[in-house]
């Protein structure tokens, strides 16, 4: 809470991972399509194809433009926005990294020199010194990769460094080498699909033979990613992969997604570029680039997703908070530095709206993204001041503690109870099972399920009457101190017991 927040429409963090996952696509092409360019560089010369070699000369311009402006531009648009949505993570890790940030600008400033060079010079130069220029421009863009990576890796595995605080065990932490393994796998594979960008527009057999051999880049790399990703996944902590295992369905989203645009892409690659390359034309090159941008993409989104609610696993939360300072928070209240309600204690919604503001919206909006209005539908003030009191212990445990005290607690709840008002339809025999629904939802399933994996109540309640089930609502204070009180009406009281009595003795049937 020591900067101002730059307010959106939407989570801000939305807005960083739009720019980042182009960023990424695109540098990661920037350091295959290096390899790709000297390698076929240097077939040709081996086998005195002439053909191939002005297909390398048109892709390496290609490639210079749209790696050193639109790679850079993207670049400096990851930096601008993140330094607006999480100024304090940003701070730690520039100064956690520092001598990293500056070797990598070393790197990719010798990058961008030796691209410019390599791509402007074809005929300048002698075929050995042009070869020692592109694979200049690769080491480098490489070694850039070597740096970043630990970086983003100490993100979501900092490891011994939360103890000790030495660079070097935050470098080499444990996901850093199955991610670099990884990542220099999906270099192979992007290089390929971008090199049938360009080879798509020759002719001839010159064209079949630039189709197939970007086709087996791909192949290459699809066939060597599902080792570097399992690699990768057992590395991750304890937490994240209980998300994947069921703890928070959405994380296995991602995982669907990039397993079938990998099938697909690989699919492609073997029938219209290796087998038939006649037939890879620009309309299925458009697919190729759908199925690798949904592959990053889905990557990139699961390894954010998974470090909930961290942006540093341990040391920061997603929404800018240090661990350290969250029981002085507790203890003292907010105290945000930047506030615009000129009297909290009589404004409790405004105030509670700039809590949400400060403490929620990094990961939520109001209606729209991650919007907390369904979230909190029939919610009253109180029940809310209570949830908030236990948000770390929600199903998950994907949330951070509420870094605030009773009071603050009491104005957020009263502004989430504003989003979504209490219901006011009448509860029938012909519409409680459905409103038991809808009030187990709101009221217990942000922690429990039912004939789930996740915290799951059927031992509790199996072979219970709706009235024995009702019965228990008054007393849950007492059976955890986790559980906060009953505090829905007598109409919504039966209507839950019903439903949870009703879908139990369904799931006891069944299972017989």
């Amino acid at each position: 809470m020591n900067y101002p927040v730059w307010q959106t429409l939407f989570p801000a963090g939305l807005l960083i991972a739009v720019v980042a996952v182009v960023h990424v696509f695109v540098s990661h092409f920037a350091i295959g399509g290096g390899a790709f360019l000297v390698l076929t560089e240097s077939t040709a010369y081996r086998r005195n194809d002439l053909g191939l070699l002005q297909y390398v000369k048109r892709h390496s311009k290609f490639f210079a433009l749209l790696t050193l402006v639109f790679g850079a531009v993207t670049g400096v648009g990851i930096w601008f926005t993140i330094g607006l949505v999480s100024p304090e993570a940003t701070s730690s890790l520039i100064h956690t990294f520092v001598w990293g940030w500056a070797i990598e600008w070393v790197f990719f400033f010798v990058e961008i020199t030796a691209a410019i060079i390599y791509a402007y010079n074809w005929d300048r130069l002698d075929r050995k010194t042009h070869l020692t220029i592109g694979w200049i421009y690769f080491i480098a863009a490489f070694m850039s990769l070597v740096v970043i990576n630990g970086i983003i890796t100490y993100m979501l595995t900092p490891g011994a460094w939360l103890q000790t605080k030495n660079f070097w065990d935050g470098f080499f932490n444990p996901t850093y080498w199955p991610s670099l393994a990884m990542r220099s796998v999906i270099c192979v594979l992007l290089a390929g699909v971008f090199g049938l960008i360009t080879a798509v527009r020759e002719r001839g057999e010159v064209r079949d033979r630039v189709v197939r051999l970007a086709g087996m880049w791909i192949v290459a790399g699809s066939v060597l990613l599902p080792l570097t990703a399992w690699w990768y996944y057992a590395k991750f902590p304890v937490f994240a992969k209980a998300y994947m295992a069921g703890a928070l369905p959405a994380a296995q989203h991602p995982v669907r997604g990039g397993i079938t645009c990998a099938a697909l892409g690989l699919l492609f690659a073997l029938v219209f570029a290796i087998w038939k390359p006649r037939l890879m034309r620009a309309p299925l090159v458009v697919f190729m680039m759908i199925f690798a941008f949904g592959l990053m993409a889905s990557g990139e989104y699961l390894r954010e997703f998974v470090r909930k609610p961290w942006v540093i696993t341990g040391y920061i939360y997603a929404n800018d908070l240090r661990t350290e300072a969250i029981d002085s928070h507790i203890a003292n209240g907010a105290q945000p530095k930047w506030l615009t309600v000129a009297n909290p204690e009589e404004d409790q919604v405004g105030y509670g709206r700039e809590l949400f503001t400060i403490q929620c919206s990094k990961c939520h909006s109001v209606d729209g993204y991650r919007g907390m209005t369904k979230r909190v539908r029939g919610w009253d003030a109180t029940f809310a001041a209570n949830m908030l009191a236990h948000l770390d212990q929600l199903r998950g445990n994907a949330m951070p503690r509420f870094a605030g005290n009773a009071a603050d607690r009491q104005a957020l709840g009263a502004y989430l109870a504003t989003l979504s008002p209490a219901r006011a339809e009448t509860i029938t025999d012909a519409n409680r099972a459905e409103i038991g629904k809808q009030v187990f939802v709101t009221r217990c399933g942000a922690c429990h399920t039912l004939g789930g994996t996740v915290r799951p109540l059927d031992a509790a309640f199996t072979g219970a009457s709706p009235e024995q089930v009702r019965d228990m609502l008054p007393v849950l204070e007492s059976m955890s101190p986790n559980m906060p009180p009953w505090t829905g009406t007598d109409a919504e009281a039966q209507a839950l017991s019903t439903y949870i009595s009703s879908i139990l003795s369904e799931n006891a049937g069944a299972a017989k």
